[in-house]
């Protein structure tokens, strides 16, 4: 075969067949494999996974080869996928089995802190941020470009065994679309790539408790006249006021005694 000569097409279904015979193989030695599974054609459903999805598609550089990562994830090429502190490492089906390895800056110090304080007093539990419960106003602070919580393309090595030239190949591409739907499964996991405690941003706390709650305000406070008036029933008579209206029968009676007496 001459050196500019396409290798022989092999199908999707014969390329994943192919990997997941080379998985086997490398399950049999006690690697741990994690396959990318995604159920119809969205790759990331919960606000971490979109966010992450989104952050890669903001830049012009990834833009070209991120498309065809989209095919390669959906249709279960990432057979295996690890994230850890500061990297990625995933094997991806293709003409044979390729190892991807990306290698993610961790946040800086200054700009973390800078985001958990722009962020403090919104975010009440740790299962709350997890869970992408909070308000736009802490998802356009850590999704911003240049200093939120995902990287930007200065931060990011990438590496394939393929023989693509191009520094972010589709199998790469695959990879990195990957850890959008992990997210959705396991959000604490971008965390842990970023180098940073999630438990941090949590609001007006040192160890993760929750905010102390306001007392309502004299305003908001019903007496019982308004809310017999809102909810259309008889509010019990309070005991104090009770005991205060039986005391001068009580009186009145002693007093016929004496008078009995005479």
């Amino acid at each position: 075969m001459g050196f500019f000569q396409w290798r022989p097409y092999v199908s999707v279904a014969q390329r994943r067949a192919n990997a997941h015979r080379e998985v086997a193989k490398l399950k049999k030695q006690g690697r741990t494999i994690s396959p990318v599974n995604i159920e119809g054609r969205i790759i990331a459903k919960s606000v971490w996974g979109k966010l992450w999805c989104d952050n890669l598609e903001r830049y012009s550089d990834y833009a070209n080869r991120l498309p065809r990562g989209r095919t390669h994830v959906r249709n279960g090429s990432v057979v295996d996928l690890h994230i850890s502190k500061g990297k990625i490492e995933a094997l991806v089906a293709g003409s044979e089995l390729y190892s991807i390895k990306i290698i993610i800056a961790p946040v800086a110090p200054h700009r973390w802190r800078a985001i958990c304080k722009d962020c403090s007093g919104t975010v009440d539990s740790l299962v709350e941020l997890l869970q992408g419960r909070f308000d736009k106003g802490v998802m356009n602070r850590v999704s911003r470009e240049g200093d939120g919580l995902f990287p930007y393309p200065g931060e990011i090595k990438l590496s394939c065994s393929c023989p693509d030239w191009a520094d972010m190949c589709k199998h790469v591409a695959g990879a990195l679309y990957g850890v959008g739907a992990r997210l959705d499964k396991q959000p604490e996991l971008l965390f842990v790539l970023r180098g940073v405690n999630e438990s941090e941003m949590l609001a007006g706390t040192a160890a993760g408790a929750p905010l102390t709650k306001a007392a309502p305000g004299k305003a908001k406070v019903l007496n019982d006249d308004q809310a017999a008036a809102l909810f259309g029933i008889e509010m019990a008579e309070p005991v104090a006021t009770r005991i205060k209206r039986r005391k001068p029968s009580i009186k009145l009676t002693a007093k016929r005694k004496r008078v009995a007496k005479r």
